[in-house]
């Protein structure tokens, strides 16, 4: 007996304190799991890769007016061969060659956005080696080369890119809010999700004591003869339907609790307990704010400019690509050659180039026509969509500032709703204990209270989820009464 009352003490010293650790249970409120979606959900990555992307492209469309230095080099070219060349006489014959090359360059370029041209400036130096009977070797040198390429009449690419990338980024940054504001709403749903599971539980546990007790007291009842079996076998059902209730109710807050975890990176096995937001605000949104919010704010009135731009350009790129077109190319700088390395750049030559190249089109049949008049149509197509869809906004805003001002009314009467069917219950519960009522009118009392519960969480979440809602469709916070900003420093 000793022996067996030890053993039974250890095992409890082992396994308590697990039991107590599995138990334990991690409180979350509202701003608590929106705090985590947005810090490590899934979507919270992708919102911040997708601004990142954005972001280099930006930097990169910038950096391409900055001065931009290179080197490209030959170390050496090798040419062993037999060619064919003319001699003096006119006759032709074929001789060997057997020479190395080897060059070095260095550029720094500077685009011009204003005019579509390009500045250059280099520097370079070539090294000719040829073996014949002995071995010759010459250099060429530019000690600097300064030029100057420019489109006279064709597409100014950077002209246009320098009226739309800003938008474009302009429209990322706020698209990334947009996006937190989305995650937003999906974490906050999978809250109430959780939450209604967890009231469930509740409401189906006391359901269940409540009918196992008049099941109990029917059973007492009908073996005084006070009741009809039919009656008692009615408890019976209610009891056994609680029952299962019950443990469907345990089913759907183990889906629910995984969905939160997954969407919200946790891992651990923590048993969590939401804490029901009970501050509410005192919101009435009004139209006019919410519009004039949401275009001074949302993404889509700079996709709308952008759409159009993106489109002129088009246009005005197939119009110069079907006309008259020149290219200027000039160049001024020095030159010099000699047998050695040291004499290369001792009193150098100056040289000039210059050239201007044309490009007439005389006869394409229509095709450059014919992408002059696609590009007008399709630019005619984007202002006419983009009309449309600023009327949509507008119908957006509209209809979810209505929505959401109905939504704090029906909130409240959810609220009273659920206190008068708890209080009517509890009268209902009274008063078949003391036989003024019968079981079918309890049951109905029951049915209606927890029909009122669910209703008013239903109210809560719906409120919630209309606040995150115009919070995205104005990236406006209505509460704080400012405009949603965020530090991008952050994310870069």
């Amino acid at each position: 007996m000793v022996n067996i009352l030890f053993c039974f003490l250890f095992l409890c010293c082992i396994y308590i304190p697990l039991d107590l650790t599995a138990q334990e249970t991690k409180k979350l409120t509202l701003d608590d799991v929106l705090a985590l979606a947005k810090s490590q959900s899934p979507d919270a990555l992708k919102a911040k890769h997708r601004y990142r992307s954005n972001y280099w492209e930006y930097r990169s469309y910038k950096a391409g007016y900055l001065p931009s230095l290179s080197m490209d080099a030959t170390i050496p070219d090798i040419n062993r061969s037999i060619s064919k060349v003319t001699l003096p006489d006119g006759s032709d014959a074929f001789i060997k060659r057997s020479l190395t090359n080897s060059t070095m360059n260095m550029a720094l370029t500077k685009n011009i956005g204003l005019t579509g041209g390009q500045l250059f400036l280099s520097s370079g130096v070539q090294r000719l080696d040829n073996f014949t009977d002995s071995t010759v070797t010459s250099y060429l040198s530019t000690p600097i080369n300064i030029g100057f390429r420019q489109p006279l009449l064709g597409y100014n690419q950077y002209r246009w890119e320098k009226k739309i990338e800003p938008l474009k980024y302009d429209e990322a940054k706020r698209q990334y809010l947009e996006d937190v504001e989305e995650l937003s709403i999906t974490a906050a749903n999978l809250f109430f999700e959780l939450l209604k599971a967890q009231v469930n539980i509740e409401i189906n546990t006391i359901n269940q004591a409540n009918n196992d007790t008049l099941f109990k007291i029917a059973q007492g009842r009908y073996n005084l003869g006070k009741i009809a079996e039919n009656e008692l076998l009615q408890m019976e059902l209610s009891l056994l339907n609680s029952n299962s209730d019950l443990e469907q109710s345990k089913i759907d807050y183990e889906v629910a609790l995984f969905k939160m975890k997954s969407y919200l990176g946790i891992k651990d096995n923590e048993k969590i307990d939401l804490v029901l937001p009970t501050k509410l605000y005192e919101i009435q949104i009004d139209y006019k704010t919410a519009l004039d919010q949401a275009k001074a704010n949302r993404s889509d009135e700079l996709a709308f400019e952008r759409e159009k731009l993106e489109a002129q350009s088009a246009v005005n790129k197939s119009k110069a690509e079907n006309r008259f077109n020149a290219n200027l190319y000039a160049v001024y700088g020095l030159t010099q050659s000699a047998a050695g390395f040291t004499d290369v750049y001792k009193n150098p030559q100056d040289q000039q180039q210059f050239s201007i190249g044309v490009q007439i089109p005389i006869l394409d049949w229509g095709v450059g026509k014919g992408k002059v008049k696609m590009a007008e149509s399709n630019y005619d197509l984007v202002k006419t969509t983009v009309a449309q869809e600023e009327v949509d906004f507008e119908q957006e805003i509209f209809l979810n500032v209505m929505d959401f001002n109905m939504k704090k009314s029906q909130l409240l009467i959810a609220a009273k709703a659920d206190t008068v069917g708890q209080k009517r219950f509890m009268v209902a519960k009274q008063r078949y204990l003391i036989g003024k009522i019968d079981i079918t009118e309890l049951n109905i009392a029951q049915s209606e209270k927890d029909v009122a519960k669910k209703s008013y969480f239903n109210a809560l979440q719906s409120f919630w989820k209309g606040l995150y809602e115009m919070r995205k469709l104005t990236l406006f916070d209505f509460i704080e009464n400012k405009a949603i900003s965020f530090d991008y420093k952050l994310l870069q």
